[in-house]
């Protein structure tokens, strides 16, 4: 039977942004800013771990990773990493240039769909956000979108914000944490929701964003505490390094690429240290800083550029890794947004990025999440994802004998059985895209893709409760967490 496109394991494989030489030699910069200036801010934890690897502290305090260290590290760390789904269709094998791409992007706002205002985002809205990235085909996963800003302290925040998005959807989920004890508590509810802590482990669903570094090149010691709990529990990190090309990194793309590689570089030594088995995915985001305004510009040409370079220094090092693509300036989902998007995430996924994160749904530099955007990007994903498909050339495939036969006969291929019998296996209809006539498009009142989106979003929220928690075991979560949630939103029972 063919394989639906929404089903293929898709790989990216065409781009590299940087020669191979030039790749060795930004590494070769990266080792030499890890030895010989090193990191700010370390904590005791970590300059007690990476000293008793053979690091050291330079005079002023700096702690140094000797490139032995580095590269045993990189050699040591998994190739490939399984980021489980609850359900096996959704499980993400991370590893080569096989591409998955996502949501992501903690914003602080979300677009109301009645209004088309920025309001701020709640609890609902981001189990709202897991429960439409659940039904979207070509969405593999969902990183948290928004922040629910309704949570009065830190740890309800990190408690469920993990509840809702594991209520919302069994694709695989990323959340974050600020401290240990927030982590203890995730683990505990993805233990209960597993069954044990060993099957938990077996197919973790559920994965940490860490963003370890300020940089440039100081170290967040809250966030390495984080890191540590997460591996001894078993969850995977995603070792993140967010900074700002002309603002907190060299404003040139190499120099850029150079600290942002020996940034991430050294959570991932530490990780390998703390566990030699850890799953870590090595998620270099290097962003561009429009230099007029001081404000992130995630949509131009110059940030797909940097994002497919970073993602061929991972590849060279052979590690799984994400990135940031579709980080749209544009403050809603209009042609602005699908250019600066689908340029972006366009070439991540041509680089063979894969993980790639805030790849729908996002607005306004990440500011804004929107609905209508996720479902108009579940398109754009699609049609990204097919650009990626290998051309099968074989005497099959070049066709000859059908070309011969319908020159002779009917004049068309429409009838021939390749052709139906690749209808559906060979391409991706897009939900949303207007592929009428001018006129049939006119008599239906000449509609935008936005005035298509907004009632297909509304359709899926208004149907799709899932089911994936029993009300058993939601009561139980309830007991013995501070579960803001209300069934009623869930329509439990």
């Amino acid at each position: 039977m063919p394989i639906a496109p929404s089903q293929r394991d898709w790989f990216g494989s065409r781009y590299d942004a940087l020669q191979a030489h030039d790749v060795e030699t930004i590494l070769a910069a990266s080792l030499d800013i890890m030895a010989n200036l090193g990191v700010a801010d370390a904590s005791s934890l970590v300059i007690e771990t990476i000293v008793a690897a053979g690091g050291s502290l330079s005079s002023d305090g700096r702690l140094l990773f000797p490139e032995a260290l580095v590269r045993t590290a990189i050699a040591g760390l998994s190739k490939s990493v399984l980021l489980a789904g609850r359900l096996a269709q959704h499980d993400l094998r991370l590893e080569g240039r096989r591409v998955h791409a996502g949501s992501g992007g903690a914003a602080p706002f979300l677009i109301d769909m009645e209004t088309d205002t920025y309001r701020p985002s709640t609890l609902r809205d981001l189990y709202d956000a897991a429960r439409l990235v659940d039904a979207l085909e070509h969405v593999h996963f969902f990183s948290r979108s928004v922040v629910a800003r309704d949570m009065e302290t830190p740890h309800a925040l990190a408690v469920n914000t993990a509840f809702a998005s594991l209520a919302g959807t069994a694709k695989h989920v990323m959340v974050s944490a600020d401290h240990p004890d927030q982590v203890c508590a995730i683990a505990d509810m993805c233990y209960r929701i597993a069954g044990s802590g060993d099957e938990f482990r077996r197919r973790p669903f559920l994965s940490l964003n860490i963003n370890h570094v300020t940089p440039p090149l100081r170290l967040s010691q809250e966030a390495f505490a984080v890191m540590a709990t997460a591996i001894d529990l078993g969850i995977p990190v995603h070792v993140n390094t967010f900074g700002q090309m002309g603002a907190s990194s060299p404003v040139t793309l190499a120099g850029c690429l150079a600290q942002t590689t020996a940034e991430t570089l050294a959570g991932l030594v530490f990780a390998w240290l703390r566990n030699p088995e850890v799953k870590a995915i090595m998620g270099m985001r290097p962003m561009v800083t429009d230099l007029r305004t001081g404000g992130m510009a995630g949509g131009g040409g110059e940030q797909a550029l940097l994002t497919a370079a970073s993602i061929q220094i991972a590849q060279h090092l052979g590690l799984p890794n994400s990135t940031i693509a579709g980080a749209a300036d544009s403050k809603i989902s209009d042609a602005q947004s699908g250019y600066e998007k689908a340029l972006t995430v366009s070439l991540a996924a041509q680089a063979g990025c894969n993980m790639i994160t805030q790849a729908c749904g996002m607005q306004a530099g990440l500011m804004g999440c929107s609905f209508e955007s996720y479902v108009i990007d579940n398109d754009m994903i699609g049609s990204i994802l097919s650009s990626l498909a290998p051309i099968e050339v074989s005497d099959r495939t070049l066709a000859l004998a059908s070309i011969a036969e319908v020159v002779r006969g009917e004049g068309h291929f429409l009838g021939q059985s390749e052709t139906l019998q690749r209808m559906n296996s060979d391409f991706v209809y897009p939900r949303l895209a207007d592929r009428r006539g001018v006129q049939e498009w006119e008599l239906a009142g000449s509609p935008d893709i936005r005035g298509l989106a907004k009632p297909r979003a509304r359709e899926i929220l208004a149907a799709h409760f899932p089911t994936y928690m029993s009300a058993d075991l939601i009561s139980d979560l309830r007991r013995d967490f501070d579960i803001r949630l209300p069934d009623e939103h869930m329509r439990v029972g």
